[in-house]
């Protein structure tokens, strides 16, 4: 099986190599303005799609810079805004609301660009690796890329605070042996713990971001005018979500065959209104919930092991684990512990749910398995 892998290391790239970097994140969002405007007009003027490509803009003399960059990373930005058409089309043949491709900003947009690797253009020696049209940049290499990987892209970018990254994104060839499982786990989302699992363990997230901006005086006049110490902040607060949210999806592929979570939409659940105001945003986008489910996919796939996203609409908070009573006190979010009236076995609210969430996830891997 190929599998996929990427790899994010920080870039230290001399004042050469930042000129041309800079001139590549520059190039890359010339041409997909000009690609979208272009793809508009001709839209709004015959009602039909229009193909374009970046070589029609290296031909025209006001756009002769295009030629100084990497190729490939302006023909990525074709594919891209192929695929942003895509999707938004598809999205709205689906009836589902989507949001038009825009125009990117020198100001406000990320900058960033990719490329592909064509016959050893992009490879780490030494602690450095070779970009195409820029060379050998240094980076932090403290995770060695897999054996017997080959680097396919590379995409490169600049934070807001002024870092340079590089990812990149290998392939493999990997046997994994699909387990049976044996050990279960089941987890429900806590906005202010991540999730409660079927042992009735939370997992202590620390809300890093109202720690961090906790400390700050948000009606003063350095905080609207220190963007970059705001951007160093956000930036901060991304890395310590990343590594606990890493660490924690780690810790239980590692101890469990098969996790099962609910299939919840935490967009809807971060504008859930209470008495007429926002009450759950901060704390649903705070905790990375849709990140570590995805992680948490990944981990176990790579160790043959299973993963089960619950139907949404499965009561679990609504079921008495032990005998299978089913109330509507719990449609009420402000219940968080109850008794059950037909065995009178006392509940914690995500406990509870988390142990329903696992024997049905239990329930439907045993049942493919069959």
């Amino acid at each position: 099986m190929i599998m996929l892998k990427a790899y994010k290391y920080r870039l230290y790239p001399n004042n050469r190599q930042i000129n041309m970097i800079e001139r590549t994140f520059g190039c890359a969002r010339k041409v997909w303005n000009l690609m979208l405007a272009d793809k508009i007009a001709h839209y709004n003027e015959t009602g039909k799609s229009l193909t374009v490509t970046p070589a029609k803009y290296k031909r025209m003399a006001e756009y002769a810079y295009l030629k100084e960059v990497d190729s490939l990373a302006l023909a990525n930005v074709q594919l891209d805004l192929q695929d942003a058409y895509k999707s938004f089309f598809n999205r709205i043949k689906n009836g589902k609301k989507a949001g038009f491709p825009k125009f990117k900003s020198k100001k406000t947009g990320r900058k960033s660009y990719s490329t592909n690797n064509q016959k050893g253009s992009v490879r780490i020696e030494n602690s450095k690796i070779r970009l195409p049209k820029i060379g050998f940049v240094k980076l932090v290499y403290h995770r060695p890329i897999m054996e017997n990987s080959k680097i396919k892209t590379v995409t490169v970018s600049k934070t807001p605070s002024g870092k340079y990254f590089v990812s990149v994104l290998t392939e493999y060839e990997n046997q994994i042996l699909k387990s049976i499982p044996k050990t279960f786990a089941g987890l429900d989302f806590a906005m202010h713990g991540l999730f409660v699992d079927s042992d009735g363990r939370s997992a202590g997230y620390p809300n890093f971001f109202r720690q961090s901006f906790s400390k700050t005086d948000k009606n003063s006049h350095n905080h609207a005018k220190m963007r970059l110490k705001i951007s160093r902040l956000h930036e901060k607060i991304a890395n310590q979500r990343n590594d606990f949210l890493h660490k924690t999806a780690k810790n239980l592929a590692d101890r469990f065959d098969c996790i099962a979570v609910e299939d919840i939409s935490v967009k809807a659940m971060a504008k859930r209104k209470k008495k007429g105001s926002f009450s759950f945003g901060k704390s649903v986008s705070d905790n990375g919930w849709s990140k570590f489910v995805e992680m948490l996919r990944c981990k176990l796939a790579w160790q043959g092991k299973t993963f089960i996203k619950v139907d949404k609409w499965f009561p679990s908070s609504q079921l008495c684990h032990n005998c299978g009573f089913q109330t509507d006190i719990t449609k009420d979010l402000s219940v968080r512990k109850w008794t059950c009236p037909k065995c009178g076995m006392a509940h914690d609210r995500d406990y509870n749910a988390a142990v329903n969430i696992r024997e049905e996830g239990k329930r439907i891997a045993l049942a493919k398995t069959q």
